[in-house]
């Protein structure tokens, strides 16, 4: 028989424990999710000391995502990007017949799609939403593929070959002077050339069976799609084959060293840019073999259809080409030095070959040892951004923010410590946050959000805590935590975030500089419980 006085005495031990377990907490597990209902909390608002900072020509190399095309922004003025990349045979070829004949040479790359957008007709056709692009829709660009005659290593020699090869965002001179022989895409069909934009049809091959004349009809999502010279990859690619140059992917490598992609204006058209997953592009090229087989002196020929994949996944680089001109005048003119005492009152916020801002918290004389003497119990600490509207109001809003220690260049506490996930990987972090907040009936942007409370918490009970410099950047991924280096270094940065270089736009916010008017001013914002 149990003894009920005694699990009762446990009980009552046990909730003392709890009780003075979550006290000593103070909700810390619930603690970044509290939102904008802070009940009785008081709150300290601090003033936060924000300058700009150029981070200019930047390493660019094999990044996940590559803007390509032409971008015109009314505050950051006009962005050309092209793009170079290895190419990696699928299988090393040893041999083919000695009469091979290309019927057609195809370079694709998927577009991004919003398959929540995608209509199904009752014919069995789509209609897609395109994703990530940006512009005039339908805009077209002249799109020339050249050969590149670059060789992209992939180790420095200047570090032994014991490091990586870097490749910056300012190298396109050296790409583009060195391409190899006419373009590559020279089809008649010039929206395939001349008259390039990025398309959201499907792509629709049908084929009808020579013998039993069936009709069978497919449809692949949108993407590039080229028809590239035939005779050329006879050539440098089919002929090349008996001289072993594809054996091994380190001698093709060698030999055809990769392609170029070469972006101008086509007439009086603005452009668009996209951003594309060249991992993902290939080109295939389709030929036959006609085999002969003698029997009993009796010569047969038979016709092979055979295909050489070469895939998109060696080394590559992102190349920027920016003219500021007077739209960019204010971005331009942006100082290396850091206006560190008083601030700046805006903030420029560029991807790419772009900018960040550096933010010191606490930088009044005795503010955070004040605090730390009060004892505060710290329930939530949040960085808000105003976005400068007006200024903005024409331009393309980048959909997130990302804020981390520039100091050591790696996250705060508070996203290591955000577990939350999202289907879409760059939604997720929803508590850490840096999402932009848009007007319901605008929908343009107003504010950024970061959560910083357990670096405050940290920052405040640790009297040994060093109060780190943060930077703020835009970011297009913020799983992508690595970062870039720049190719100078200045008294502040020496690298940036590798997503920030991925997204090529820029957003304005207001600093904290006291001529910032209040209620745009930015100010960390700290909601606490006095200690009993």
């Amino acid at each position: 028989m149990y003894n009920n006085s005694f699990f009762k005495k446990m009980l009552v031990l046990a909730s003392i424990i709890l009780l003075y377990s979550c006290d000593k907490d103070y909700n810390v597990i619930g603690g970044d999710l509290i939102g904008d209902n802070h009940f009785d909390l008081s709150k300290y608002t601090s003033s936060v000391v924000a300058y700009n900072q150029k981070i200019g020509p930047i390493q660019s190399n094999d990044l996940p995502v590559n803007p390509l095309g032409i971008y015109n922004n009314p505050n950051f003025g006009e962005t050309t990007a092209n793009f170079n990349t290895q190419l990696v045979l699928s299988t090393p070829i040893t041999s083919v017949s000695t009469r091979p004949y290309v019927t057609s040479v195809v370079l694709t790359i998927p577009y991004y799609y919003d398959a929540s957008k995608t209509v199904l007709n009752t014919d069995g056709s789509h209609v897609y939403t395109l994703d990530s692009i940006y512009g005039a829709d339908k805009a077209p660009m002249k799109l020339s593929v050249y050969e590149s005659g670059y060789y992209m290593r992939d180790t420095d020699p200047a570090g032994g070959f014991q490091q990586t090869q870097k490749y910056y965002t300012n190298q396109n001179d050296d790409f583009d002077n060195v391409k190899v022989g006419n373009r590559l895409n020279t089809d008649s069909n010039l929206t395939q050339n001349d008259n390039f934009f990025f398309d959201s049809a499907e792509h629709v091959v049908t084929t009808t069976d020579s013998i039993t004349k069936i009709v069978t009809t497919t449809r692949t999502p949108p993407g590039m799609q080229l028809d590239l010279d035939k005779n050329y990859f006879k050539t440098r690619i089919i002929d090349a084959v008996a001289a072993g140059k594809l054996a091994t992917n380190d001698v093709f490598k060698e030999y055809f060293r990769g392609l170029y992609f070469k972006m101008e204006k086509s007439g009086s058209s603005a452009g668009n840019l996209a951003m594309l997953n060249f991992k993902l592009g290939k080109i295939t090229i389709n030929y036959n073999e006609d085999l002969s087989v003698t029997t009993n002196g009796v010569v047969s020929v038979s016709r092979i259809k055979k295909t050489i994949v070469l895939n998109m996944t060696g080394n590559s680089v992102s190349l920027l080409n920016n003219n500021f001109g007077s739209s960019g005048l204010a971005y331009n003119a942006l100082p290396n030095t850091g206006n560190t005492l008083a601030g700046d009152e805006k903030l420029y916020l560029k991807g790419g070959e772009g900018s960040l801002a550096i933010l010191d918290l606490f930088s009044t004389a005795g503010e955070l040892e004040s605090i730390r003497s009060n004892g505060w119990l710290v329930n939530e600490a949040n960085l808000v951004f105003h976005i400068d509207a007006s200024t903005m109001a024409n331009s393309y809003e980048p959909k997130r923010i990302y804020l981390y220690d520039l100091t050591n260049n790696r996250p705060v506490v508070d996203y290591y410590n955000d577990g939350t996930t999202s289907t879409d990987v760059k939604k997720s972090k929803v508590v850490f946050d840096g999402n932009i907040n848009t007007d319901a009936t605008s929908k343009r942007g107003l504010t950024y959000k970061i959560r910083i409370t357990n670096q405050i918490r940290n920052l405040i009970r640790n009297a040994d805590s060093t109060n780190v410099k943060l930077g703020i950047v835009v970011t297009e991924d913020i799983s992508t935590i690595a970062n870039y280096k720049m190719k100078t270094s200045n008294a502040f940065i020496s690298q940036a975030p590798k997503a920030s270089v991925m997204n090529p736009f820029g957003t304005i916010l207001y600093g904290g500089k006291l001529t910032v008017p209040e209620d745009k001013r930015l100010k960390l914002e700290i909601f606490y419980t006095k200690p009993n």
